[in-house]
């Protein structure tokens, strides 16, 4: 079975071996892992999702993490540097989840700190779908 290339993310694939209560039961069986490549003219897109670090956290923006490959890239003339940061875990991925500002998305703060303040409830609105991209 090829896996589904047109929706984003590439959905769950089913399970279709048997289960047996001992691996090493000759009717035991898994589907071999397929290799997932990219379709051919696929565009070349890459997230950086950094967790809990600020917009200069990273050496090359003169932070004290360690970033050698930043530094070469930042030293070859190649800084990305427009960028939201959100400084927190569960903001920074409700932010990457649904491609908005994390106030928007009801998660202005940790969700062991939610309030009903707007933007601070850590319920996200259906008005706010988490990030799909379809393709094709």
């Amino acid at each position: 079975m090829s896996s589904q290339r047109d929706v984003l993310p590439i959905p769950d694939r089913p399970f279709t071996g048997l289960v047996t209560f001992d691996a090493r039961d000759p009717d035991t069986s898994f589907p071999p892992i397929e290799p997932l490549r990219p379709p051919s003219g696929a565009p070349n897109v890459l997230v950086i999702l950094l967790d809990d670090v600020g917009f200069a956290a990273s050496s090359a923006f003169g932070g004290p993490c360690a970033t050698p490959t930043a530094e070469r890239l930042a030293a070859d003339g190649l800084k990305y540097n427009r960028f939201h940061t959100t400084a927190l875990c569960a903001p920074t991925r409700a932010a990457l989840l649904t491609g908005r500002n994390h106030h928007t998305v009801g998660m202005g703060v940790i969700t062991e700190l939610a309030t009903s303040a707007p933007g601070y409830s850590s319920i996200r609105p259906n008005t706010c779908a988490p990030w799909r991209k379809r393709c094709g």
